[in-house]
């Protein structure tokens, strides 16, 4: 069937930097996701000054829009470009440090604080380096992980939350059989069994 099709497919890291460097980033949303507008309150919970992770964070817009109503974003991606284009995009500028703790890791910091950005893999993160979570905007991350992987994903977000923290998942729903991803399908069954 068509999730058994998709099951077995592989994008590698070079795929995605090829992507970024060829610019056939078509995920990418110049305005914003419109469903994150639609849930913020759900995802902030009428909290304010959370710290908010998005993983596979490419040069998302609304990492500035939330730190820009005062909350703390990190962010993690494996392509310097991407980032380096989101901090030239908004203006901000920014310094770029080793991470001790990862091998070959950079931090690309807001010089105004509040927005932190890993380029590395997802996986080499952990609660050690980057800390928890009160809020996680999991827009194209999960969906974008190799299927093979999803289990070690789910278990390292679940270490980065914190015991109250909300969790905003987009997913797409397709015919499998008619596209093999990324985008990936995942059912909701899945996102049950995965997350519990």
């Amino acid at each position: 069937d068509g999730i058994g099709s998709q099951m077995d497919r592989v994008m590698t890291e070079e795929q995605w930097l090829q992507k970024w460097e060829t610019g056939n980033t078509g995920f990418h949303k110049e305005q914003g996701h419109p469903l994150l507008r639609k849930y913020l309150d759900v995802l902030l919970n009428g909290r304010s000054g959370l710290r908010i992770f998005f993983p596979l964070c490419g040069k998302a817009v609304e990492m500035k829009w939330l730190a820009d109503m005062g909350h703390d974003v990190v962010g993690v991606e494996v392509s310097e470009k991407a980032l380096k284009e989101f901090f030239a995009e908004h203006g901000l500028p920014y310094c770029k440090e080793p991470v001790p703790e990862i091998s070959g890791a950079k931090k690309f910091q807001c010089t105004s604080g509040n927005i932190s950005l890993y380029c590395c893999s997802i996986y080499d993160l952990s609660s050690s380096v980057v800390g928890k979570f009160d809020g996680v905007w999991d827009r194209g991350a999960l969906v974008a992980v190799n299927p093979c992987d999803r289990q070690r994903y789910v278990s390292l977000m679940i270490t980065l939350m914190e015991k109250n923290s909300s969790y905003l998942l987009v997913t797409v729903s397709y015919d499998p059989s008619k596209h093999k991803g990324p985008p990936f399908y995942v059912p909701e069954s899945e996102i049950k069994s995965l997350f519990g």
